[in-house]
């Protein structure tokens, strides 16, 4: 057959027409699935605005008013009508989305919302197993703290509506009563420490006036009152409205609210007695192994088995350790690494007074680290947090001493920042050499800022602004200790030594959360083992350990989320060399919200091939 051969001039026409009708192709096909995804991320937004209904609570943590006189339904039959209405969605989804007509991020917001049905239906088949009232599951601090923190006054009816909710807490906390004694009835129970920390505690809300007639006001009652005090100073009620409102305050605290704090404290003292004086992992409940390999699957985002996370704990705290080793000989310790463990958690150069003064010098440091490293974040970061942060202790009626430190979002418009909360009340468990990186894991790079850039997207569908999930949200957090490293930022050998610290106090997490809930060990092998691998004072290593018991899994995604985001972060250097764009790949990973590691691997692939390209 002859060839028909075609002029170079026309060669360049032809080769110039195709290249504009692919170009053409291209951006039809591009905008068609911007199109498509745009209507699934509007019809996203609707759903979870139906979602939210379901969770007064929910609504007033970001920031809003609607249904703001209630509180949620703790109820299990509340919980089997929230999936019900989950699965009707998903059905919806998938038959009036398909994914190929959908951008990828469409195709991620898409993947995601099965994503948590799937997560929900996996830990419904061990609903009964979840400890509802421990040191960490807190629901009775967590309601008053709604109103104390949360619930602002800014007009008569808001303080109605606080009113409201005093009468709502009283009915959630006995539905909260009721699934412990349905759970203790199959012989599921937290450790007998958790009983004590939950008697305290829930005794510590109604103690003072008006509950008593001796010592302070309650949280409560100050608050209430300073929020009704308010109001009066600006003119909004008058002196017999604010007595009025305050009456009927009283009444609702000295009401339902108080004889449901007492039924749980009574009901708690009763049943102490059979729960385990030698606290075991999950591996002792009914169904323990399944139960603990749903939690892993959930804290990890990944299918990862108890025996592999336990592998990777012990490798990883050999490795840390070499490290630490270098640090001790850069000071000149003379001794082995542990005692230099010894040395740093007990000399008193590493500690603040037990004292007023010691606490607000404790606070302050923090918070000069932290404005030291605002004015070095935009080197690694292109997207910077608008919100702002604060520093704060932990209120009276919920620290602990030797709890961990922790930060609660604020709201997108500002008008409620980001919090960083410490526990203060035994300043000898707060550590000095932990001080910096505890800062930039609660504040900036951390969690402030993973979160307040999700929450402020304008262009990510509203759940994946709000939903977290902790192997995303904790493996950034200690990702970002070690990126402040790579900023230089650690100012004394000492400081660095606790940021390897932290990181080995993550990998450790790996070995004692795998030890006791599928290998059996003790409370005290597991405080053992942590001692022995880390500076950490006894009182926090106990208070952590205990942590870990009535929380099984979700300590060990802080490190297997870390690794994942170093992973991939090696893999773009790997593939993209020269052209690796640090910045670029922090507001990528940044930017998707709190995506399952999955996912996340999934948009930071793309962000190379478009780099590539």
């Amino acid at each position: 057959m002859p060839v028909t051969r075609i002029s170079r001039p026309a060669r360049s026409l032809y080769a110039c027409l195709v290249l504009a009708w692919l170009v053409h192709a291209s951006s039809a096909l591009a905008g068609d699935a911007r199109a498509a995804t745009d209507e699934l991320h509007a019809w996203l937004d609707g759903q979870y605005e139906e979602e939210l209904q379901f969770s007064p609570i929910e609504l007033t943590t970001l920031g809003r008013h609607e249904l703001y006189d209630q509180i949620d339904d703790f109820s299990e039959a509340a919980d089997q009508r929230f999936l019900a209405w989950f699965r009707n969605s998903v059905q919806q989804l998938r038959q009036r989305f398909d994914p190929d007509t959908l951008s990828l991020e469409g195709q991620l917001s898409r993947d995601f919302w099965i994503y948590r049905l799937q997560r929900l239906e996996q830990a419904d088949a061990f609903r009964r197993q979840q400890y509802i009232f421990t040191q960490v599951s807190t629901p009775h601090t967590n309601l008053p703290k709604l109103l104390i923190n949360y619930h602002q006054v800014d007009s008569p009816q808001d303080m109605e509506a606080y009113i409201s909710r005093l009468h709502g807490i009283g009915r959630a906390l006995r539905q909260l009563l009721e699934r412990a004694r349905a759970a203790a009835v199959d012989d599921i129970r937290p450790p007998r420490f958790a009983y004590d920390t939950v008697i305290e505690q829930a005794n510590g809300i109604i103690t003072g006036a008006p509950f008593t007639d001796s010592g302070d006001d309650s949280a409560l009652w100050a608050d209430l009152t300073a929020k009704l005090t308010a109001l009066e100073q600006a003119g909004d009620i008058g002196r017999e409205t604010a007595t009025e409102l305050q009456q009927r305050a009283r009444e609702a605290l000295l009401g339902d609210f108080r004889e449901a704090y007492q039924e749980l404290v009574s009901w708690l003292r009763q049943d102490r007695t059979h729960a385990a004086a030698e606290a075991l992992g999950v591996h002792a409940l009914p169904a323990g192994e399944a139960y603990y390999a749903e939690r892993l699957q959930y804290n990890t985002t990944l299918d990862m088995k108890a025996d592999r996370i336990h592998r990777l704990g012990l490798e990883e705290v050999a490795r840390i350790r070499q490290q630490m080793g270098a640090i001790m000989d850069q000071v000149g310790f003379e001794g082995t690494l542990d005692d230099f463990f010894d040395f740093v958690r007990t000399d008193e150069q590493f500690y603040y007074p037990d004292t007023d003064e010691g606490r607000q010098a404790f606070i302050t440091e923090t918070e000069q680290y932290l404005d030291r490293i605002e004015a070095q974040l935009p080197r690694y970061f292109g997207v910077l947090p608008k919100a702002p942060l604060r520093v704060k202790r932990v209120e009276a009626f919920r620290e602990r001493a030797g709890g961990s430190a922790f930060y609660e979002e604020g709201t997108a418009d500002g008008s409620r920042p980001g919090v960083y909360y410490m526990h203060l009340s035994d300043m000898n468990a707060n550590n000095r050499s932990d001080l910096q990186t505890t800062a930039y894991h609660e504040g900036s790079p951390g969690h402030h800022m993973q979160l307040s850039i999700a929450l402020e997207s304008t262009t990510l569908p509203m759940f994946r602004r709000h939903v977290w999930y902790s192997a995303y949200g904790e493996g950034w957090a200690l990702y970002a200790e070690r990126v402040a490293g790579e900023m230089g930022l650690y100012d004394n050998p000492y400081n660095d030594f606790g940021r390897l610290s932290a990181e080995i106090f993550r990998a450790i997490r790996l070995v004692v959360d795998t030890g006791m809930h599928a290998r059996g060990w003790s409370e005290e092998r597991a405080v053992e083992y942590m001692m022995a691998n880390s500076p950490i004072p006894e009182p926090s290593a106990r208070s952590e350990i205990r942590r870990y018991l009535v929380w099984p899994g979700q300590a060990v995604s802080y490190k297997i989320g870390m690794q994942k985001l170093l992973e991939l972060r090696e893999s773009a250097r790997r593939q993209l060399g020269e052209d690796f764009d640090i910045r670029g790949f922090h507001d990528t990973v940044l930017a998707g919200g709190s995506l399952p590691l999955s996912l996340l691997e999934r948009r930071v692939d793309a962000w190379i091939a478009r780099q590539q390209s």
